[in-house]
């Protein structure tokens, strides 16, 4: 069992991309709206939470990416017809250098 979840909301474009990749049995219902949760690991989730640190997380451990991050994650679980994928996931959604400034070569 997962430590951490990635809820991802499913408009009816998405639906539709989940189910083509064999997954509606994975859609739930999650405050209202029809969602797949991406699990993931305590070690997952501390990379993410690093790479955006606005990052909440909810009573039942989990979270929602920003726009941006949620597509790419929603294109890579359709393209590999699973919900385990953040092995491979986080190394997309995750810069560990972003916003630190460029080491020039020493001499």
């Amino acid at each position: 069992m997962a430590d951490y979840f990635i809820n991802v909301f499913l408009d009816d474009e998405k639906l539709k991309k989940i189910e083509a990749a064999g997954l509606k049995g994975n859609v739930a219902e999650i405050d209202g709206k029809k969602a797949v949760q991406v699990p993931m690991s305590q070690k997952d989730q501390k990379k993410l939470v690093k790479g955006f640190p606005g990052l909440t997380f909810d009573a039942s451990n989990a979270c929602s990416l920003p726009a941006e991050a949620e597509d790419k994650l929603m294109n890579i679980v359709t393209e590999m017809k699973t919900l385990d994928v953040m092995k491979f996931a986080i190394m997309k959604l995750y810069n560990p250098l972003a916003g630190k400034a460029p080491r020039s070569a020493q001499r």
